[in-house]
């Protein structure tokens, strides 16, 4: 298992412990919090450190959205048609990238390829050099 997907669950399971233990023995079955309705309330930091943990960056915002935008447009510009989906793809590919997976240039060019969004390898691999340069993909 790589490394960054070893820490985010040692970070979700340490989460979901310290949540789970503040509750005393004198609760009631009922009043406890079922373990998926306590993993829906970790703190947007926890979910934050959780991604960081898995080579994914945050999700962008302002400048820092545009800026990500520009350099995909630059390198294959039907891919930020979609705008959410491209930046969702763009910080999925940063785990591939930071775990230095194989068939980056494939992986790319699926991840960007949605609705009528047809992406090829070639255009994965400037993605993937974009994303790089880019140092978007830096956590």
């Amino acid at each position: 298992m790589p490394r960054h997907t070893t820490a985010a669950a040692a970070l979700l399971a340490a989460a979901l412990l310290t949540l789970t233990a503040c509750s005393s023995s004198d609760d009631k079955a009922e009043d406890k919090p079922s373990p998926s309705a306590t993993a829906s309330e970790l703190t947007q930091k926890q979910k934050d450190e959780i991604s960081k943990a898995a080579g994914i960056p945050p999700k962008p915002t302002g400048a820092k959205r545009q800026q990500l935008l520009d350099a995909l447009a630059a390198v294959a510009p039907d891919v930020v048609r979609y705008e959410d989906k491209a930046v969702d793809a763009a910080r999925n590919q940063c785990r591939s990238i930071n775990d230095n997976g194989g068939k980056l240039d494939w992986a790319a060019s699926m991840r960007f390829t949605y609705k009528d969004v047809k992406t090829t390898e070639a255009q994965g691999a400037k993605i993937n050099d974009a994303l790089k340069k880019s140092g978007f993909c830096k956590v």
